[in-house]
């Protein structure tokens, strides 16, 4: 029995994960309205609309480009759109954040197999990596203002756009379909 116990126990030791950073995970709604610095520490302090991304790489400037008409031009730096009659301007970035775990049992037994027997089996594949992409967007209106900020009179409408802007593009496989779309 105790062999059974010490089996057990060094099997779970041996396989068990502690995780060192965690890629956040929005609770209630698929998208989250917050500083860009307390994301991303790099980012500034401006407020963005955020969102999980689980496309390809450069799949969302695709979309912009194509959705906006931009021909390649400013795409995702300032680019305009209509809504309600007013302009307001489009800015985003990709983010990639990344859950890591860390495996001590594997580095354990490789320290014990490095003293004992003087190699290692699990040549120092004691973490592992599992990356996420977010993409962030921020609008301002033709003062040079957040309208995703409380305080924006324009905040809810802005917010609706983002919503279906969201939407469709996570929706949309064939970003050429968008051109045939009817514009409401």
């Amino acid at each position: 029995m105790k062999k059974f116990v010490l089996f057990i126990s060094l099997s779970a030791i041996i396989t068990s994960c502690i995780p060192t950073k965690i890629a956040p995970r929005f609770k209630n709604e698929d998208y989250k309205v917050m500083q860009a610095k307390k994301f991303e520490r790099k980012l500034p302090r401006e407020t963005f609309f955020i969102f999980k991304d689980p496309k390809d790489a450069d799949e969302f400037y695709h979309f912009i480009n194509t959705k906006l008409n931009l021909q390649h031009k400013d795409v995702g730096y300032n680019s305009p759109f209509q809504l309600n009659g007013a302009t307001y301007y489009l800015s985003y970035k990709e983010v990639g954040k990344e859950d890591r775990t860390l495996n001590i049992g594997l580095a354990a037994v490789d320290l014990v197999l490095s003293e004992k027997a003087g190699f290692t089996v699990f040549d120092e594949n004691y973490d592992s990596r599992k990356g996420h992409w977010y993409i962030l967007i921020t609008v301002y209106d033709e003062k040079v203002s957040n309208c995703l900020l409380n305080k924006h009179p324009k905040r809810q409408d802005i917010l609706q756009y983002l919503k279906s802007l969201k939407k469709e593009y996570l929706d949309t496989h064939n970003y050429e379909e968008l051109l045939f779309t009817k514009k409401s």
